[in-house]
């Protein structure tokens, strides 16, 4: 059956089972759409409710700790009428036509900071055609006007009758579902904003039950790790498994298809690992990178003292730097950023097992399922509707999960299709693996020259940009590439909400050393350091206050003027601004990216050489209406030490082509002790919500970094550490 007929049918069939389970939920494009779970022809399913009143949200984001399990059931809840406590919920399975990222397009996945930008109405009118055709049921059986009934915590009540919701399932599946039910008013909700409502997946967290890809243990699975070669762009050559062969549980060796690596076959993991470490393998380097952190450092620094390969602002060059050079002051900086990992806390894993009709399931913490289920269905030769992808929950990922080239999910494909396929296939990679040989976030530089008129008022920028394009040969490259220029390199450096007159952005492309990925934030981890910083170095210049100084360059009527301003005055509010302590001093940084705008006060204590310590970090930040302040404020903190830790001690370095970092003792993630307090607040909104997952991680850096520069010397090349700053 068509969507578009599927649509237009409200559950068909099965409405007098005595175990109809009501369905309902919202296309792609709006529109309503349901169905019963006994009705093949059912579509888009977000909402769930069985005969005994049992409600499940479907939701369509995979959980990798930033809350869209409580926040999308929070808002099928809420519209629906029952309490957080009455209401489960469960991953979607992979299927874009139901469950895409409206965002995103036809694809299916999380990311971007989009979970709740793009399903707040999706799931709202989902729990709102719930409501309403269960009390058009109870009307129905009653003979009482729905205008007289309510539902409240899971029960319908009025004119004197009272039942839970459960006894109308049967009868609403045979009900149509409006197409725009009534959503409730701001003023009535009681989930959306409550700071009392709990994250659903805490409690399966602590207590252990909550199934992580790694957790999987399938009858009879076989354990897969890979050797791979250590430099980008090696192949395997041969290899000797003699010495494998006397680890005990080893099965055996086999050159992967595409001659990525030798995959190696255990009874278990740690037989798996030391029969890698067992193996003699002899790689092809032949076309393998050989550049060093030191080549790729002096090819981005050549570029931005260049002419760059993209005019971005379409501003004449020439005039805008004929401009600084007659202005009162001229401050000028040259920043690089250098190759990062993401390092998610649980390591890359995911399962492959045989079905008995021929197709394959997937088991993995699943960010962009759609990828993973084309790649599986070309490797497998087999229809779509054969492949199965099963989401569990991922310890972290940061982007690390969604890879253009769906690089492990295929690794455990290719292993799997080299055996009988009778036993499934777990692939494990080490936290070795991930730092050594997995995806980075692209190392750049940038070259700034601002000029400032007699007041102190910024009259020129000229801003030069170089780097790898992430997208780029990918199929993300018609998403992110427009006129040859990669957004993901330069977004938060133009447009700038910033009035700036006279400004210049270029930037030049610079071939990866590396495989590159998006990062938390992605290009704003890099473009807010240098803007925040930079206006930090123009309003010293100027002799002006830095927060005032921002301020002035926000005084436009543009809605991002006016939130970053509004964000910008809570922050130096809270943080009490201008009165640091004694031997204190304080950073500030603001910046907008996923379509939210956060405003940072680093306060520190102590100074470069005998240790700096992050004493507090004073957040507010203006998400929208924010459906749930606790996730926002746990992601604001987390954003917040993971862009601190980076820039403090964090990076990827390359010796002749091969990384040399290998775990967290060389790559030391955030201690609970690098910095003091974080305090989050929370600007009240009545416009949609926007993302939380990654705008806390931008304006960190350049806080801390404002802060020190207070202080003492600017940092302007990453890590803090390795710049001379030593920290407490």
């Amino acid at each position: 059956m068509s969507v578009l007929t599927s649509r237009r049918g409200f559950l068909k069939g099965a409405a007098a089972s005595t175990a109809a389970v009501l369905v309902i939920g919202v296309a792609p494009s709006g529109a309503m759409a349901a169905g019963s779970a006994a009705d093949t022809t059912m579509l888009n399913p977000f909402v769930k409710i069985a005969a005994d009143g049992t409600v499940t949200a479907i939701v369509k984001h995979f959980e990798k700790g930033q809350g869209p399990a409580t926040g999308l059931t929070t808002l099928i809840a809420e519209e629906l009428g029952v309490s957080m406590d009455a209401i489960e919920y469960e991953f979607a399975p992979s299927n874009p036509k139901l469950y895409n990222n409206t965002a995103f397009g036809p694809i299916q996945g999380t990311g971007g900071s989009t979970a709740m930008f793009n399903s707040f109405q999706q799931y709202r009118k989902a729990g709102a055609a719930a409501r309403e055709v269960l009390l058009q049921a109870a009307s129905h059986a009653w003979d009482v006007p729905v205008a007289q009934l309510k539902l409240e915590d899971g029960v319908i009540s009025g004119a004197g009758n009272k039942a839970p919701i459960g006894e109308f399932v049967a009868a609403a599946s045979t009900l149509t579902a409006p197409e725009e039910p009534r959503l409730k008013d701001p003023s009535e909700f009681k989930l959306i904003g409550n700071a009392s409502v709990r994250r659903k997946d805490t409690p399966p967290k602590i207590n252990g039950t909550a199934m992580y890809a790694m957790d999987m243990q399938l009858d009879n699975q076989m354990v897969v790790v890979i050797k791979r070669p250590t430099r980008r762009g090696g192949t395997v050559a041969s290899f000797d498994d003699s010495a494998a062969n006397n680890v005990k549980g080893f099965i055996r060796a086999a050159t992967l298809p595409n001659k990525a690596g030798v995959a190696v076959y255990a009874e278990n993991t740690w037989a798996a690992l030391q029969a890698r470490e067992a193996l003699d393998v002899t790689f092809d380097n032949a076309a393998a990178e050989r550049r060093s952190s030191e080549d790729v450092y002096k090819e981005l620094m050549a570029a931005v003292n260049t002419v760059p390969e993209y005019n971005l602002t379409k501003n004449d060059q020439a005039e805008i730097a004929s401009a600084i050079d007659k202005a009162d002051k001229v401050v000028e900086e040259t920043f690089y950023f250098p190759l990062l990992a993401h390092a998610p806390m649980e390591p890359l894993t995911c399962t492959i097992e045989a079905t008995e009709d021929g197709g394959v399931i997937l088991h993995d913490g699943a960010q962009m399922p759609t990828s993973p289920h084309a790649a599986l269905a070309q490797i497998f030769q087999l229809p779509m509707e054969k492949v199965q992808i099963k989401t569990m929950f991922a310890g972290g990922s940061f982007g690390r999960r969604a890879t253009p080239t769906v690089d492990y999910q295929v690794e455990a494909a290719l292993a799997f299709v080299m055996t009988d396929r009778t036993r499934p296939v777990k692939l494990v990679w080490s936290r070795e693996d991930d730092i050594t040989g997995g995806y980075y976030r692209p190392a750049f530089a940038h070259k700034v020259r601002v000029g400032l008129d007699a007041d102190g008022n910024i009259v020129g920028w000229d801003h030069r940009v170089a780097g790898q394009s992430i997208s780029k040969g990918t199929p993300f490259e018609a998403f992110s590439v427009h006129d040859g220029v990669d957004h993901l390199s330069v977004e938060g450096v133009t447009p700038t909400p910033y009035s700036i007159p006279g400004m210049f952005a270029g930037l030049t492309d610079i071939k990866p050393a590396t495989t590159v990925l998006w990062w938390r934030s992605v290009g704003h981890t890099h473009t807010a350091y240098v803007m925040e910083s930079m206006m930090d170095a123009a309003a010293v210049a100027a002799g002006r206050d830095p927060v005032e100084f921002r301020l002035a360059h926000l005084a436009g009527d543009t809605a991002d003027q006016k939130r970053l301003t509004g964000v910008l005055k809570l922050a130096a509010e809270k943080a009490g601004w201008g009165n640091a302590g004694n031997g204190r001093a304080q950073g500030v940084a603001v910046h907008k990216s996923f379509g939210s705008y956060v405003a940072e006060v680093v306060e520190i204590s102590g100074d470069t050489e005998n240790g700096v310590k992050i004493e507090k970090v004073t957040c507010a930040v203006d998400c929208g209406i924010p459906v749930n302040p606790d996730v926002i404020k746990a992601q604001m903190e987390g954003g917040i030490g993971y862009g601190l830790g980076h820039a403090m001690r964090d990076e990827i370095t390359l010796e002749d082509g091969e990384v040399i970092q290998q775990n967290f003792p060389d790559y030391e993630p955030l201690r609970i002790g690098d910095i003091g307090e974080i305090e989050t607040h929370i600007v009240l909104s009545t416009e949609a919500p926007t993302g939380v997952g990654e705008p806390g991680t931008p304006p960190s850096a350049p806080a801390l970094a404002n802060a020190i520069a207070a202080k003492g010397p600017r940092v302007t090349e990453l890590p803090m550490n390795k710049a001379g700053v030593t920290f407490a």
